[in-house]
């Protein structure tokens, strides 16, 4: 696994040993910022972390901060291991369950990444549609994966959703304020 583009090209990426986690596939990672575009200057969450991939290829292509939370200590140590190596100011690191992260937030975020194991779905639903909507921007972004027979719900608008393999990728997007409505 290696960072796919910006200033941290090529770079390989440690993964968390067993199979607690399902590491986003450089392939699957290309596409989901081909989905989501530019995001320069943008402030990032990565639920679920894993190896912190998705928020480490964020800020190698010019996101400002990336706060990865992850629960399971050996994936924790592994996103440590990786800010560590790669040097990438921005990154914060939480150990925390992902909705209690979620419930507690005080930030607002351009771009949040979920990425929890394909079995939580559904039960993550009522807590995300509760939580989610309230540490977005306007404009702010929703990247999904899931298994690629599941079709997520959001409160939100649906972007696009499209299947890498065996994983399905949908964004959401939130709708930009207007002055006066």
């Amino acid at each position: 696994m290696r960072i796919v583009a910006g200033t941290h090209k090529g770079a390989r990426l440690f993964a968390p040993k067993g199979l607690a986690t399902r590491p986003t596939s450089d392939r699957t990672r290309e596409a989901v910022f081909q989905l989501i575009g530019p995001v320069e200057g943008a402030r990032v969450l990565d639920l679920f972390a894993g190896s912190g991939a998705l928020g480490l290829e964020a800020l190698s292509r010019g996101a400002v901060s990336a706060t990865m939370v992850e629960s399971d200590r050996e994936a924790v140590r592994a996103i440590e291991r990786n800010v560590a190596k790669l040097g990438l100011d921005g990154a914060v690191v939480v150990r925390s369950d992902a909705v209690r992260f979620l419930a507690s937030a005080r930030e607002r975020y351009d771009v949040v990444f979920l990425d929890p194991p394909y079995e939580m779905v559904e039960s993550l639903r009522m807590p995300l549609d509760r939580h989610l909507p309230r540490v977005l921007v306007p404009a702010g972004v929703v990247v999904y994966e899931t298994a690629a027979a599941v079709v997520p719900e959001l409160p939100l608008p649906t972007r696009v959703s499209r299947r890498y393999g065996a994983a399905r990728v949908t964004v959401f997007e939130v709708a930009e304020e207007r002055d006066g409505s």
